[in-house]
């Protein structure tokens, strides 16, 4: 601990390491922990190069650090989690044709294959506006547990 007390910058490190590690591997980069931790690290930072010294200092400094990140990567990083999912065009499904179960639209619908039946829009690209009950379809993507059709 003394060693801590004679190196504050090494603290700060320690801090900045842990909150990553938690924020990582239990909060799932929710933020603001992560804030904290950038704030923690950069405040280690200045007092390794002597910018700030002393305790409250350095504790403003984290607090005034973690605002301003926060507000600086708010926006950024909502927008990351907030992707669409990827489209997947490597499954065995796509390309066979299939029934359609119900009415399919650009945002809803169903199809029937292998006995079960699986949700389904309208592929991005497709021409029509829907595809009737019992209409054939082929497969062109798989978003989620989603199955984006074009008509035969």
């Amino acid at each position: 601990m003394q060693h801590f007390l004679e190196n504050h910058h090494h603290l700060w490190y320690v801090i900045a390491g842990v909150s990553f590690l938690v924020e990582l591997s239990i909060m799932g980069l929710s933020g603001p922990l992560l804030f904290f931790a950038i704030a923690s690290l950069t405040t280690g930072i200045l007092v390794n190069v002597g910018f700030i010294s002393g305790w409250p200092s350095e504790i403003l400094s984290v607090g005034i650090l973690s605002a301003l990140i926060a507000v600086l990567l708010w926006k950024p990083l909502k927008r990351l989690q907030n992707t669409k999912q990827k489209t997947d065009n490597s499954s065995d499904m796509i390309g066979l044709k299939v029934p359609a179960s119900a009415d399919i639209t650009l945002t809803t619908g169903s199809i029937r294959y292998s006995g079960i039946n699986w949700q389904a829009r309208l592929a991005d690209n497709c021409e029509v506006e829907s595809i009737g009950e019992n209409s054939q379809c082929e497969i062109v993507a798989i978003t989620g547990n989603t199955m984006l059709v074009k008509p035969v």
